[in-house]
């Protein structure tokens, strides 16, 4: 038998956090999209020796922006399960949730930019298949969801 969201709070609470997800992907799929069809009109390109320390330093930013994010995300779980306040687990973990999704946007709009100075497809699409890997990396998980629920109650038992 297959169960339903209104059998499991747990998942039909990260109903939001889901929406953003799937917003992040659509608007990922639209920034492509935009660039193919209308960029030619927008771009400026730059010579290939300015283009290339450019992309080169996206590449480094973004390359230590998985583990920083990664990082980041692990603190701001932390926070959300020891923090006092009223604030409802849903809530607190839509903000851990936001913040990785805002990583993946960031390094999407860094690919526009690159195509937009001159670079060709390839370096769009390598920027866009990151921005995937990382809404995939830092979707909403029901464990770490649980943790937080599992943790303010535990708190809250303990008052």
């Amino acid at each position: 038998m297959f169960i339903s969201e209104s059998d499991n709070p747990i998942k039909a609470d990260l109903k939001v956090h889901w929406i953003l997800v799937w917003s992040t992907v659509i608007s990922l799929i639209v920034m492509l999209a935009v660039c193919q069809l209308y960029a030619e009109a927008w771009r400026q390109v730059m010579p290939e020796d300015q283009r290339i320390v450019i992309r080169t330093l996206f590449y480094v930013l973004v390359i230590i922006g998985f583990p920083l994010t990664n990082l980041m995300r692990h603190i701001l779980l932390r926070l959300n399960q020891t923090m006092p306040g009223e604030k409802p687990a849903k809530q607190r973990y839509l903000l851990t949730v936001m913040m990785s999704l805002l990583f993946a946007e960031t390094i999407a709009i860094l690919g526009v930019v690159m195509y937009l100075i001159g670079d060709d497809d390839n370096t769009l699409t390598i920027f866009a298949v990151l921005a995937g890997l990382a809404v995939f990396l830092y979707r909403p998980k029901v464990g770490e969801y649980q943790s937080i629920v599992d943790a303010l109650q535990d708190n809250k038992d303990s008052q």
